[in-house]
């Protein structure tokens, strides 16, 4: 990574990749910061903001695993592109809106973005080699994340200097607007200044695009089972819309009967993926295995990391509003630090993954201590001194991103011309766990005792997975090098020749 500034080669991928992630987080979260100014514009209670916090990561789970389906089939380089043009759409429904019925569906749609991740993932596994994987894959995801913190830090301060376009009141329509019509441009421009791979290596694709490919018949089940919470947390939103008024019961019911045909369909297509291998006609060679269960690990564990990390972000400004009776903007800025750590945590994470020597060991302690910072966050209240909450709250984010970091370092090792499925997965998880902690969040009392409990189950949640990580997780042992001479591939590419070209 010695030419990591240079930004030439392999070097400007990553850096074009992770602005573009930084952008779509950026749209993501555009609302945290605006929150207030919008509850003070359309008159919505406290309840209604939480319920669309939970709306703007609502339909990132299934986007994601579609998302991953389409980059293995058509490339990240296209994926990505059509993404930020589509978040303009969204996102300016959502600055015109003028009601919550209005702001919940443009919601929804504009959590769809949030699904930008996985398709760096796989395109930054396409041009570093596995020795390195751990630090490029958490600078794409530690500095494009940055973009949740770049939101808190810079749209109160924009909107507030457009007030005299929106009569004296904070301007967070165009604030917001002006976060998707970026984006949008940007996606043009990266269309047109990357490429799917390095010059001479071929893009591996699964057999099928249909369903994740498993390697044994006991996978297919494994997955199957692992596929219910992500149609499951879908009926905890729509739970949560019908207490609101938002769905009627009828229309509540026939969602779920919808999301009980979804999951029979992705089921389906999973048989069809894999049908050859359920009824026995083929069978995989030692070296071309997978173990499902790896994935099953990882998705709990970016459940607990990014999860928590996604749930902090949406109510972090409000807490410190509250309890140290600060302005929103301070506030937004103060909360800001716990996701600034972005920018060395996570990549300081899959750094130690890359030369530790133990990918297994680097994600188990930096998940417990993740838990074990979550517990200790949640003591702090108004007679704190402000500086001493800061800090614990960037110890926090320091543990959870480096969780994220080294969660992602496996990853693109597991296997890799079905990288983008298992990226998406992996990633759905993380959004299941931040509408299953947003739903548990809004259920609780308001104030210092919902806080304290809140930050307490992040933290027995973190303890937990990081007990199986220990048990169950494996380190890898395979990578992109060895892939390369395998007999899966169209073309061969000596590992020394490979080198030379993503340099």
């Amino acid at each position: 990574m010695a030419g990591l500034w240079s930004f030439s080669g392999r070097y400007r991928i990553l850096h074009m990749t992770w602005f573009a992630f930084f952008l779509t987080f950026i749209v993501w979260f555009n609302l945290a910061p605006l929150a207030t100014a919008l509850e003070a514009d359309l008159g919505l209670s406290e309840a209604q903001l939480r319920t669309l916090a939970i709306c703007n990561v609502a339909l990132t789970v299934p986007a994601r695993i579609i998302v991953g389906m389409l980059l293995d089939r058509y490339g990240p380089r296209l994926t990505y592109s059509c993404l930020m043009m589509y978040a303009a759409l969204p996102c300016l429904a959502f600055a015109f809106s003028q009601n919550f019925g209005q702001l919940v569906a443009s919601r929804l749609a504009l959590s769809i973005v949030g699904c930008g991740f996985v398709i760096g993932i796989r395109m930054v596994a396409e041009w570093f080699p596995s020795k390195e994987i751990g630090l490029a894959e958490g600078i794409y995801g530690g500095w494009g994340n940055f973009g949740s913190a770049a939101a808190a830090f810079t749209l109160p301060t924009i909107a507030a200097m457009l007030a005299f376009m929106a009569a004296g009141q904070v301007n967070w329509r165009f604030a917001i607007a002006l976060t998707g019509i970026i984006t949008a441009i940007y996606g043009v421009v990266y269309y047109f200044s990357v490429s799917d791979t390095p010059p001479g290596k071929v893009y591996q694709r699964p057999s099928s695009s249909a369903g994740m490919e498993v390697t044994c018949q006991k996978d297919f089940w494994a997955l199957l089972l692992m596929n219910i919470p992500l149609v499951g947390i879908l009926g905890v939103i729509a739970w949560r819309l019908s207490n609101m008024g938002f769905l009627s019961p009828t229309r509540f019911t026939l969602t779920l009967l919808f999301l009980v045909g979804l999951y029979l369909f992705q089921s389906y297509n999973i048989w069809r993926a894999n049908r050859e291998l359920m009824a026995g006609r083929k069978r995989y060679p030692p070296g071309d295995r997978y173990n499902f269960s790896q994935v099953a690990t990882l998705e709990l564990g970016y459940l607990a990391c990014f999860g928590s990390e996604l749930a902090v972000v949406s109510m972090l400004p409000a807490f410190f509003e509250n309890t140290f009776a600060l302005s929103a903007a301070m506030a937004g800025g103060i909360a800001a630090s716990y996701a600034f750590m972005n920018l060395i945590a996570r990549p300081g994470g899959g750094w130690i993954s890359d030369k530790i020597g133990s990918r297994k060991w680097t994600m188990t302690v930096v998940t417990a201590l993740m838990g074990m910072g979550y517990l200790v966050l949640s003591g702090v209240g108004s007679s704190w001194a402000l500086p001493i909450a800061i800090l614990i709250s960037m110890a926090v984010g320091f543990f959870v991103m480096a969780a994220e970091g080294a969660t992602y370092a496996i990853v693109p090792l597991v296997k890799r011309r079905v990288t983008g499925q298992i990226a998406g997965n992996v990633g759905a998880y993380g959004n299941v766990g931040a509408v299953g902690f947003l739903t548990i969040y809004s259920l609780l009392p308001e104030g210092a005792v919902g806080n304290r409990i809140f930050f307490q189950m992040l933290g027995v949640v973190g303890l937990i997975v990081a007990s199986i990580c220990l048990f169950f997780l494996k380190e890898p042992t395979g990578s992109h090098e060895e892939e390369l001479r395998s007999p899966m591939v169209e073309e061969e590419i000596p590992v020394s020749s490979y080198e030379e070209r993503v340099n």
